[in-house]
């Protein structure tokens, strides 16, 4: 048995953020967790409080905490948050921001819903996400067994979300679908290799998935076009894996192809005009939130765990490290010399899926065959790369090469470890991963020797 697992209720279109409000009104006592930048330099968290207050059927009870130093998910955050959670015991946790605000608040709610739970025992190192991947995949279409680079380990039991407070979620970017995805990761010192300034520690499992979505494109019209493009480039990525992931299945599917239809339609358009395309920010807007959804429920692969590796190690924004990764790792998954019937057959999968992409958005006649659509993907992907202003390499991005080589190693480690290796559409080996990180920082095209 498979499933589809979602929050109660999304709300979408600008202006969408009031509407929604008529969900929130039973509630008495909201903490907001947003960053400092969202708190001091727009007007959304205060139209919030606006709103909150308006709607509230509580009003002379209603009652607000506003936390705003949740700028990433790190240990210390995390506790202050937790923290104020507890002193000030609200029934509804609101979280406005991007991706690693709302993960951040997530974890602050794992807390405060049970102050017993051990973050670290519950993240990948301890089987978290492979929980997540064994449930999921069971019956996954393409039934391919592999958990290259990790090992499915023993369940360990997650709090129950929700019985304390009731988690909303309302992105301020376009790229992560954090808001909508069970997934999270915290930032910890030290790290299982040994020798990494710090860690981030995926953690997995449906009850992390919020409550509410509100989808609000008013909060993303003034996003700066490098912004735009990184975090476009984070959700074209999660369309693209999730539709190649071996999670995939018949709802993920459309949801991937929605998704990647509308970020090739309006993307270039959003990141030219901004919010003089109010219509290209707000389908965009949508289109990432369809891709967390998609992800959330099929998984990813190694263009995420290269590049949860460039991010942590060589502080790289996660959007951009997976714009620089994309195309090598298209190339790989559908470049393979076989040896094997088997073989053979997995790739002409692999082609598929991409042709099958490269279809729905018209790069191809319908009779061309797999290769050469999936040719025409990749020659799209470079477009809207260059449309998009993204750099042709990371040592273009200024990654100096001396420091990229003194870190190769534990990149490899690090993505080797990651999660998202499991559900690649054609399992790695650690060279594969040095290979396509070398031909990545040098601007090579990646080629199977």
């Amino acid at each position: 048995m498979l499933w589809h697992k979602v929050p109660n209720s999304i709300y979408f279109r600008r202006g969408s953020m009031a509407t929604a409000m008529e969900d929130l009104k039973k509630f008495k006592r909201v903490c907001i967790v947003t960053d400092s930048f969202s708190y001091k330099q727009t007007p959304f968290v205060h139209e919030l409080i606006d709103l909150l207050n308006a709607k509230s059927s509580h009003q002379n009870y209603l009652d607000y905490h506003v936390f705003y130093e949740a700028e990433d998910a790190t240990e210390g955050t995390i506790k202050k948050g937790v923290d104020v959670m507890r002193n000030f015991k609200p029934d509804l946790i609101i979280v406005m921001g991007g991706g690693r605000t709302m993960e951040a608040a997530k974890l602050m709610h794992v807390l405060y819903e049970d102050p017993t739970a051990d973050l670290k025992d519950l993240s990948d190192d301890y089987g978290g996400m492979q929980q997540w991947l064994s449930e999921s995949c069971e019956n996954n279409k393409n039934n391919n067994d592999s958990t290259s680079g990790t090992s499915i380990k023993k369940k360990k039991e997650f709090p129950k979300m929700g019985i304390k407070a009731k988690l909303v979620c309302i992105p301020t970017t376009s790229g992560s679908g954090t808001e909508v995805t069970p997934f999270a990761t915290m930032v910890v010192g030290g790290g299982a290799l040994g020798n990494f300034q710090h860690r981030r520690c995926p953690i997995a499992h449906f009850e992390l998935t919020p409550f509410m979505a509100i989808i609000d494109a008013n909060l993303v019209m003034n996003m700066p076009r490098d912004i735009t493009a990184q975090a476009g480039m984070n959700a074209l990525a999660h369309t693209i894996e999730a539709y190649a992931s071996v999670c995939s299945n018949e709802f993920t599917d459309g949801q991937a192809l929605q998704a990647l239809k509308l970020l090739k339609t309006y993307l270039p358009r959003a990141y030219l005009h901004g919010k003089e395309d109010p219509i290209a920010r707000e389908k965009v807007h949508n289109a990432a939130t369809i891709a967390g959804i998609a992800h959330a429920n099929a998984g990813m692969g190694i263009c995420h765990s290269m590049g949860h590796a460039l991010e942590t190690l060589l502080n790289i924004p996660r959007g951009m490290a997976k714009a620089l990764l994309l195309t090598n790792v298209v190339r790989y998954n559908t470049t393979h010399y076989t040896t094997s019937q088997e073989e053979a057959e997995a790739e002409q999968i692999m082609e598929c899926q991409y042709a099958e992409m490269a279809r729905h958005l018209r790069l191809t006649k319908p009779d061309d065959d797999s290769k050469d659509a999936s040719t025409a993907f990749v020659e799209w992907l470079n477009k809207i790369k260059e449309d998009l202003s993204i750099p042709t390499s990371i040592q273009e991005w200024g990654i100096k090469e001396n420091q990229f080589k003194n870190q190769l190693e534990s990149l490899v480690e690090m993505a080797w470890e990651d999660p998202c290796v499991s559900t690649n559409s054609r399992p790695p080996s650690k060279n594969d991963l040095r290979t396509i990180l070398l031909d990545s920082y040098y601007g090579r095209p990646y080629l199977e020797l």
